[in-house]
């Protein structure tokens, strides 16, 4: 079991921290709200009407010993920045914090946050390239110019081998893992001789060219 404090209870950070507290976990949750607060008293380990922004109160909370803390706050640039200052001088060693916008994510990283979500752009990204493609089923970012995509299997592809695909060597393109649907069973790290059927799905990782190349072959 982990610690974790998440900072900001809109949407993403309920859901966050309701969902890490449901996977077993100890999970501090605070606002300045008290309506979010009440909401999720029931959903963490312990839910606190506190305001992140203020130095003497994160000292209060005695947080030195969290395994993360999460900073979701997204409507003030500058509470989110006072939040992980204070956070980083209570001497909490990881912090996630969520990216309003690109300046935002760029004071986060001149900050020293090394994980930075950007939920908006990329559901946005991940919505744009499933209207684009009508067999792709999920895009994930992963690096700066690399993606991770759930892609269903093109006809030209049915019946064929990974080995006759190729699609490293045609698209730069590695296959990650397969979805068989019938029967339902996740092929990890497939062999070359796997036989590719309708009904599964590819996940893929590869550069944002390769994966858009093979998107339109």
């Amino acid at each position: 079991m982990k610690q974790f404090l998440v900072v900001g209870l809109g949407n993403f950070g309920h859901y966050l921290a309701s969902h890490l507290y449901q996977k077993g976990h100890d999970v501090m949750a605070i606002d300045t709200n008290s309506n979010l607060v009440q909401k999720i008293k029931n959903q963490v380990t312990q839910a606190i009407v506190a305001d992140a922004t203020d130095a003497s109160v994160i000292q209060s909370l005695g947080i030195k010993d969290m395994d993360t803390a999460i900073v979701s706050i997204g409507s003030i640039l500058s509470n989110s920045i006072l939040a992980v200052l204070n956070l980083q001088e209570a001497g909490v060693r990881h912090i996630v914090a969520k990216a309003i916008n690109e300046p935002h994510k760029r004071i986060l990283e001149k900050l020293g946050v090394e994980e930075i979500s950007f939920p908006e752009k990329d559901n946005a990204i991940s919505m744009a390239e499933r209207l684009d493609n009508p067999n792709l089923i999920d895009y994930l970012p992963f690096l700066e110019g690399y993606g991770i995509i759930e892609l269903g299997v093109p006809k030209s592809f049915v019946g064929k081998t990974l080995k006759q695909i190729n699609l490293t060597n045609r698209f730069g393109v590695q296959i990650v893992a397969i979805k068989e649907m019938v029967p339902e069973n996740l092929q990890f790290i497939p062999k070359a001789d796997f036989v590719l059927k309708g009904s599964d799905i590819l996940i893929l990782l590869g550069s944002e060219a390769g994966l858009e190349k093979l998107k339109n072959n």
